[in-house]
């Protein structure tokens, strides 16, 4: 299983580095930050296609979207200096508390 969530971890970076990268395409007319976005979700989700052999699509799902959204929101604090003010701070946290959760107690993601 352990190398099933180093799985999905990579394939949750590479969908915040496409995500990341997103941002710099203006839409889609540059080509680095373009090609960049397009390999990203592709490694992403070919990745994730692997773990979802194994795991459940819904706790999959959490699990990607849940790390993905505060990823992205950290990366975007630290690199492009986007402020976050408590209540988003607080957001975050509850999201990591539930993906925690999931992974700590949940019997679906089959420890």
């Amino acid at each position: 299983m352990s190398a099933t969530y180093a799985l999905l971890f990579f394939a949750i970076v590479a969908e915040v580095v496409a995500t990341t990268a997103l941002a710099r395409t203006d839409g889609f007319t540059r080509l680095w930050p373009s090609v960049v976005t397009i390999a990203g979700y592709a490694i992403a989700f070919w990745s994730l296609s692997f773990v979802l052999r194994v795991m459940p699509t819904g706790v999959v799902y959490a699990i990607w979207s849940g790390l993905g959204v505060v990823l992205v929101a950290l990366v975007a604090w630290v690199w492009a200096k986007q402020t976050l003010d408590l209540p988003a701070l607080i957001g975050l946290g509850l999201i990591v508390a539930g993906v925690a959760v999931i992974n700590l107690f949940s019997r679906t993601v089959g420890h």
